[in-house]
């Protein structure tokens, strides 16, 4: 009887979590996420990638990133290492790259507070020897979501600081920097949506300037559609796009996009075998078709 009363305790605790977790908002950076990643994810236009993951018995998590510029021959290269401690919610990440930049990452989540994470990094040049930190507090519950960070600058820190509040599906959000030095803010933006599992709305207002707008919607299990406008007061500049990613089945997907600067990319994703993905797409100037100038790229994704 005890055992049981124990397990069903667990079970209840477990599951308050779990519902917390599920109902708190995004963060305000990933308000629009979903439509997005439409035009984002699997695109690699002018370029040869490769990306390993792997992880050790031990636990630690390793992460291999590179690709060059078909244009430039440029070569760039990153490794990152994270190690977590599951009992203490600590986690400690570490990058290198090969512009010889160092980045160290100390986060603890949910240890003085369900929702609460805490996070001190620091990045480091040695050639230059420029460095710098970032002291960094995020907290969900339920219907709110909030993160501030604050950088290590004895001159004045700069504050970023955002807030999304939740209720049945409506998301409103607010985000701002406060620049210590000059005493002012530098940022004023707003956001307001609506979301549900096959349905997202993105409304942005970025410092009363520049407007913009976003919509995802998931028309089947196969088929994902998005709409990106945005518009900047003062100029007569509109951007508009529209994209979709459609799953031919388990290991295949295809992905094109266009927008109103006759610019059509296309995508191709192919799951060669467990842990190998091969992503190939194309980037076509409807305006100069005849003039070339169109980009190719070429993506390998391998995971151990």
């Amino acid at each position: 009887m005890a055992d049981h009363g124990k397990n069903y305790w667990t079970y209840k605790i477990l599951k308050e979590q779990f519902r917390r977790k599920e109902m708190a908002p995004p963060s305000y950076s990933d308000l629009g996420k979903q439509a997005r990643d439409i035009f984002s994810k699997g695109y690699n236009f002018g370029l040869w990638k490769l990306d390993l993951k792997t992880k050790t018995s031990s636990g630690i998590e390793f992460n291999t990133a590179g690709h060059s510029n078909q244009e430039s021959g440029k070569v760039f290269g990153s490794l990152e290492t994270k190690y977590k401690v599951k009992d203490y919610g600590l986690t400690l990440t570490e990058k290198w790259n090969t512009d010889n930049t160092l980045f160290t990452e100390v986060a603890v989540q949910d240890q003085l507070l369900e929702g609460l994470k805490l996070s001190l990094e620091g990045n480091f040049a040695p050639q230059s020897g420029n460095k710098n930190g970032k002291f960094k507090v995020a907290y969900g519950h339920e219907n709110v979501k909030a993160d501030s960070d604050v950088n290590i600058d004895l001159k004045g820190p700069l504050i970023n600081a955002s807030a999304v509040l939740g209720y049945q599906g409506w998301l409103a959000g607010y985000q701002t920097a406060f620049d210590t030095q000059q005493s002012k803010l530098t940022t004023n933006n707003f956001a307001l949506g609506y979301s549900t599992k096959d349905f997202v709305l993105h409304t942005a207002v970025n410092d009363g300037q520049e407007f913009s707008g976003s919509i995802f919607q998931r028309t089947s299990d196969k088929l994902d559609v998005g709409v990106q406008l945005s518009w900047a007061s003062g100029t007569s500049n509109t951007k508009f796009s529209i994209g979709a990613k459609y799953q031919l089945d388990d290991d295949a997907s295809v992905r094109a996009k266009v927008n109103n600067a006759s610019q059509v990319g296309l995508g191709y994703q192919q799951k060669l075998r467990d842990g190998i993905t091969l992503t190939l797409s194309t980037l076509v100037d409807g305006k100069n078709f005849n003039a070339g100038g169109h980009k190719i790229g070429v993506g390998l994704e391998l995971e151990a």
